[in-house]
């Protein structure tokens, strides 16, 4: 791997939509309220305008952030036809002791969100799953004590 951030195809499609968004629809909203703002006058006692001044201060970070890790993005492609658990790849799995079956999709740190089931290949459970084959049991440290999982299968 580069030294660049791992994500996935998809995830960069999104990276460069939410860019997109926030470079056009963002600070045209931002323009429009300290335009706004201004009209009201003197601008030292102005908290509408030192408010709007500061989300567009807060815009323009989260901006600058989004196109720093564009360009440190290194997509990883997927192998299509592996029998293992992979980058990119979804598992499902099950808790062996509660039988609970949970399934993942392995992303690059910035794109994790477990509400959607999307785990970070850099996580200690992802660390574990990677390379597995369905039937085998890895073993997760958490903070309760060791988990251990059963690959179920391979695929959404």
């Amino acid at each position: 791997m580069s030294a660049g951030e791992a994500i996935t195809a998809e995830g960069l499609e999104a990276l460069k939509a939410e860019l997109e968004r926030l470079e056009s629809e963002g600070r045209r909203a931002i323009a429009q309220r300290i335009s706004a703002a201004r009209e009201h006058g003197d601008l030292k006692e102005n908290a509408e305008y030192h408010a709007a001044k500061e989300d567009q201060a807060h815009l323009e970070t989260r901006i600058a952030r989004l196109a720093e890790r564009l360009r440190n993005a290194v997509v990883v492609e997927t192998p299509s036809d592996s029998d293992r658990v992979h980058f990119g790849g979804t598992v499902q799995v099950a808790d062996e002791e509660t039988g609970r079956a949970q399934t993942f999709t392995l992303v690059g740190p910035t794109e994790a969100d477990l509400k959607t089931g999307k785990l970070s290949a850099e996580s200690p459970m992802a660390q574990a799953l990677i390379g597995a084959a369905p039937g085998d049991v890895v073993e997760v440290a958490t903070p309760r004590g060791p988990r251990r999982w059963r690959i179920e299968r391979l695929g959404a």
